[in-house]
Order: C-alpha cells, then structure tokens, then sequence
C-alpha cells in the first residue's frame, strides 16, 4: 500500500487478532497488501471498510500513534475510529464527543458507539459542514462540492508531508531547475530563510496549531491570516492556561507565549531542521538529539560555562538538561492518561511547581522526583534560586482574575493595552467579554472603554479585531463610539479588508451569539448576530444562524426571513462547498419554521430543495421524512428515514424514527431492531429506552 508517494509502513496488527467490543467485534486483516477493517454486529450484515490511506507512524517521543481513513461513499476521505498507539501496543478510539473519556483503550466492556468517530465523520479537508481535520494530514488537500455530480471531490497530493506544503507553489521552481539555470538569488521559491520572525513560524503553525477559519480553502503559500486565526480559539474554548500552557488540548502554538519568541527571535527552525527531521542549533548546527542543550545554549550561552551553577544538578545528568525544567513533556489533558500522548512544553516555562499545580500541571520538578510534594519543590526552587521572575504583567492580570468573581476590578486586570503578551492580550480580551460585557451597557466600568480603544491601535491583527468587535458590543449604540468604530474600519491606517480585521471583528461577534444560542440565551444571540452583520452585512452563515436564534425566540416570522435573506445572499459565495452547506442548512431550517408557521406545503418544497442542493447529506430526508411521518404517513416517512441513515448511520434521532415508523406500520421486529440502533448512539434518550423495553415485551409475548 502506498500513500501516492511512498511507502507506508503499516505498523498496526493486521493480523486477523478481534478487537472486542460489548457489542460488536473487529476483525482487522491484511489481503495482498490491502488493509480492511470487518465490522461485525449481532443481527446486522457485516460491513467491510476498506483503509485507503495511513495517517501518522507512531513516531513522536511522547507517543506515537497511526490512524486509518477510508473513502466514503459521497467522496469524502473520512477517519476510521480504530487508532493505534505505538507506546501503549493497543487499539484506542477518541470518545470525547460520546462517553467524554478521552482516548481510551477498546475494551470488551466498551460500546462501539463510544467512539466519537464512529459511524466514520471525521474528514479529511476544510469544510465547515463536517467534523474535520483541515488539510494538515497530507499534501495539498482539497475538499469541494461538485454541483454538477452532486458529489463530494477529495484531491491531495499524497498523505505524506511534501515539499509545496512548506514551500508553497513550485511550479516556476521546477521549470527553472529543469531548465539547467545554475543556482542564483532566484529559484522560483521563497528563500525561507529570509522570512521575518512571524512568517516562519506561520509556516509551521499552519498544521501545528489550534486555528479559527475564516475562509475556506486555504492554499500552502497564500498569507494565512487571510483564511485563519491563531489567536481566536481562545474565544471557543479555553484551550490554554492562563500563561500560555496546554489547558485541554493544543499543538505547538504555545511557542507564541514563549519569552524566546516573545523577546527574541525563536522560531520553529531555530531548534528543528524540518528537512533531516532532527535538531540543530540556532545557527544551523547539528547536534545530536532532542535533549542536547546546545538548542539553548546558541542563545545563552554563558549558561553552558558552568551548568551545574545554574541547574543545581550534577553535569550531564536529566536534571542538568535545560529542556528537562524548561520544556517538560505533559501529557494532553483533554486526551486523558489512558493512552501516552504528552507534548513537549513549547512556552519554554520556568518552573513554579505551586503555580503550575493551581493550573492542573504537573510541575517539571516532580516529573523527576515524584516523591516530593510541589511545596517541597517550591521551598527548594526558593532556596536555590530566591525569587522568580515576575509574570508579564498580562499574564498577571489573568492569573488574579481568577480570584474575583466579577465587577469592575476584573478591567484593569484583563484588558492590559501595554502589554508585549499577545497571547495574555487575546485571553484577556476573550475573559472580558465573556465575564463582564453585556450588550449596548449604558455604563461601563472607569477606564474600560479608554482600554478598548487603546488595545484596538493593537499591531497585531487579532487582539486589534477582538477590541473592536468588544467595543462594539458593549457600546456600538453609543453615537459617539459608533462614529470611532466607522472611522477604525473605514480610515484607520492598517485597519484595511486585505488585513482581515472585519472578517475578525465579524467572527468574534458571531462568536459572542453561538455561545449565548447554546447557553439558551437568544435575545444577546440576537443582538450578537446582528452587530456581526453591521460589518459583514449579507453574510450567508450569519443570516442563518441568525433565523435560528431569532426561532428559539419564538419569533418563526423573523425566522423565515432571515433564512430567506441567507439563501439569496448564498448565490454570491464563491465556494461551491461552502454554498452547498450554508444553502441545505438554510432550507431545513426553512422547512422547519414553515411548519411552525402551519405553511404544511412550503415547508416540503423546502425540504425538497435542501436535497437537491445537496442529495449526499442527511438532513433534507430527515426532516422530510419527520413531516411525512407526524402526517399519519409512515408508508413514504421510511424510504426517507432509510435515505438519511445510509447518508449519515450516525443519526441517532433518524434510527429512531425509524422505529416509530415502523410501528405504525405494525413492523415490530424492525422497529426493535432501529429503536436499539438509536439507543446504541444515544442512551440519553429516555423515550428510546422506553419504547424498546415495551417492544421486547410484545416481540417476547409472540414468541419472537
């Protein structure tokens, strides 16, 4: 097998061995070097899915692990939820979005349906109808609809990393090269080299960092800003403590925190040499390994006249290597312990053994010496080294806000406009708004506003669009911060469309609304979603989600015409993929507020649209079969409910439709048999339990 460039090793046991779940068994096989996992599922056909590509080698020091991927039926490249990792020689699945567990080892007493991923909905490529792992595992990744197949199209150049996935485009760099022009300042390729501190890093942090997107289809070479955010996912979540660490999950992005990147010039390729794979010194000088401190000591260079002076620990010893106190591997907590995936610490910390145990960290001191407490380590940091350096003031300021509950001492804490901590910035800014800002405050707390605006003249382009889109919120009624909120987007120097600060500021808003549409809060989703359109007026996706807020409201009215403005404005997208998801949400949505509103025809001929927009997704017969069924017609619900689980078998709530409507029709054996697919998803549905306790009893009084 063959990833399109070169050989993979396939280092999981395809070798027939079961792996056993309470409900189903796996059968892993290699046939003439073809890779298939056989599903097999009491009272169920059996179902072979074929591994068309291998992700990963298990490589990495702090656990390595391979994944699997098979082509779907609708052109997707789709994730298997079979992992292996090599450290721990075990088959695993991610349950975070089922049972909440983490990674975990499969085990006979584990569901199949415990998998996140299972039935397969993790895909390859950026489109923000699926779950997805954006274009990263491979090169050159390109997910789009095909309107005129009415079908999903997956290209890439291969599930190895090549060369254009760094370097960009080398179309002219080939025909150069081919054509014997000896070597000159122009090779038809950037020069990385050359870079500034921020574009090399954004080479890497491309793939090695937790992103929002803003646009789709991202190209290696086009300005990444353009597409993502780096900053951003702090509003979402909290992925990182308050100093920049990994709170939950991440990937190498907490190098942006680092006092050597944030003071200095660190970069990836300061350490890494990307091309061996192996390390180097600052100046391009091999050394032997991971551990070699030579990788600090370019910089710092009278720390190796004396090592242990400065590290209290014998020459050459684990505890005498900088990277053993400074960039400790720490396991990813949002992954759970069961299966080895720790990361090394790329904000290069100084050990605070109290502080990192407040923050869920297991100290760099006590990764060594497990035996003592983390005041123990704290009293001998003290006695070695006296006092620590003092936190930027940024990341002060968050690290007391955790203290206070709320009101006005929370502002100047948070919203720290001198800092030189962008990441503190971001996460100040996002604490903000998410403990203190209220929508069009008549008052705001002394200084507040002043602060806002100063951290809106940000040069960095995140914290820049976070400040105004905050101001926005919480004062854009204001006439007189409306006037300076017009005039930053419109005549700023810096604040121009090319920069992305809209697309942003609009991002942030919309943010602010699906947080409050999911704390069941519609009325501030309202206000969110609408303040997001002030910047970005005719935004399909905004339009809808607007319609959705504007239903839990109760407002169907409102609803309906809002869904209608964000169909119209889908016709001006320019990807076929994003129109094709914006457009089937849209219409389903439609259809249903149509049904509220007692329009029983409208709401068909929308759901009807929806699956000609779209006829490899879901949704259109779901919906269209729900309405056939709550019409007494169960007859033409089936076919529909059939049609949306060979799309989506995931579908808990269309399995159990299913069952109703196979009850209807007096099917009960059938109607068992979906109501036990449905339970097996979801065992949060109390009616689904219900009815399948009361089906067993009637199937048993038969004899069945």
């Amino acid at each position: 097998m063959a990833d399109g460039a070169a050989p993979v090793r396939v280092i999981a046991p395809f070798d027939g061995t079961p792996i056993r779940f309470r409900d189903a068994t796996i059968i892993p096989r290699e046939a003439g070097g073809q890779f298939s996992f056989v599903v097999e599922r009491a009272g169920e056909r059996d179902t072979t899915l074929r591994v068309d590509a291998v992700i990963g080698g298990g490589h990495l020091a702090g656990g390595g692990t391979q994944g699997f991927v098979t082509a779907w039926p609708d052109g997707t490249l789709r994730f298997l939820p079979f992992d292996w990792s090599r450290d721990n020689q075990r088959w695993f699945c991610n349950t975070g979005s089922r049972a909440n567990r983490g990674w975990q080892p499969i085990t006979p007493a584990m569901r199949l349906a415990d998998c996140g991923d299972w039935p397969p909905s993790r895909v390859l490529g950026d489109v923000s109808r699926f779950s997805n792992c954006q274009s990263c595992h491979g090169s050159q990744i390109d997910l789009d609809w095909d309107s005129a197949g009415s079908t999903w199209v997956t290209r890439s150049n291969g599930f190895s990393i090549n060369c254009e996935s760094c370097h960009g485009p080398a179309a002219r760099h080939v025909v150069l090269m081919r054509a014997g022009s000896a070597p000159t300042v122009d090779i038809g390729l950037p020069a990385l080299a050359t870079l500034s501190k921020d574009q090399s890093l954004n080479v890497c942090l491309s793939c090695h960092s937790l992103k929002t997107r803003l646009a789709e289809q991202w190209r290696p070479g086009a300005p990444l800003s353009r597409f993502y955010s780096l900053r951003l996912a702090q509003l979402d979540d909290r992925p990182y403590t308050e100093d920049g660490r990994t709170r939950t999950f991440a990937y190498q992005e907490g190098h942006l925190a680092s006092n050597c990147y944030r003071n200095g010039g660190m970069t990836c390729v300061s350490c890494h040499d990307p091309h061996t794979q192996h390390y180097r010194t600052v100046d391009g000088r091999p050394i032997p390994g991971r551990t070699n401190d030579g990788q600090c000591t370019g910089c710092h260079a009278s720390k190796a006249v004396d090592p242990p002076a400065h590290t209290m620990h014998a020459r050459n010893s684990a505890g005498s290597r900088c990277v053993s106190c400074h960039m400790p591997y720490e396991q990813q907590h949002e992954l759970g312990r069961a299966i080895r995936y720790a990361r090394s610490d790329h904000t290069i910390p100084i050990p605070r053994p109290l502080l990192d145990s407040s923050l869920g960290i297991t100290s760099s001191c006590r990764t060594c010496h497990a035996e003592k407490t983390e005041t123990q380590h704290a009293v001998q940091i003290a006695r070695w080294w006296g006092a620590l350096r003092p936190h930027e003031p940024a990341v002060a300021g968050l690290l007391a806000a955790r203290r206070i509950g709320g009101g006005a001492a929370l502002t100047p804490l948070l919203l720290q406009p001198d800092s030189r901590n962008v990441t503190a910035q971001v996460a100040g800014l996002a604490r903000w708004l998410e403990r203190v800002a209220e929508p069009d405050m008549a008052v705001l707390p002394a200084d507040a506003e002043a602060r806002l605006r100063a951290l809106a003249t940000s040069s960095d382009i995140d914290v820049r669009a976070l400040a105004l889109a905050t101001l926005h919120f919480v004062r854009g009624n204001d006439q007189g911060t409306r006037r300076w909120l017009i005039a930053a987007l419109t005549t700023q120097p810096g604040l121009s469309n090319q920069l992305g600060v809209p697309q942003r500021w609009a991002a942030v808003l919309g943010g602010v609304g699906d947080a409050a549409r999911a704390a069941n809060a519609p009325a501030r989703a309202i206000i969110a979603y609408r303040k997001a359109l002030e910047v970005a007026s005719g935004d399909a996706a905004l339009l809808l989600n607007l319609g959705l807020a504007r239903a839990a409201s109760g407002d169907v009215a409102g609803a309906v015409q809002s869904y209608q403005q964000s169909l119209r404005a889908d016709q001006s997208r320019q990807s076929a993929s994003a129109r094709a998801t914006s457009t089937v949400l849209a219409q389903v949505n439609l259809g249903i507020a149509f049904e509220q509103g007692g329009e029983s025809e409208q709401a068909v001929r929308a759901y009807e649209r929806a699956i000609v927009v779209d006829v490899t997704g879901p949704l259109g017969y779901l919906n269209l079969g729900t309405k056939r069924l709550r019409d007494g017609d169960a007859a033409a619900a089936i076919p529909m409910f059939e049609r949306a689980l060979a799309r989506d078998p995931g579908l808990a709530v269309g399995h159990f439709q299913l069952a109703l409507a196979y009850l209807k029709q007096g099917d009960r054996r059938r109607a068992a048999a979906s109501v036990r697919r449905a339970i097996a998803l979801d065992t949060t549905n109390a009616d689904a339990r219900q009815l399948a306790a009361a089906l067993e009893e009637a199937l048993k009084s038969q004899g069945r």
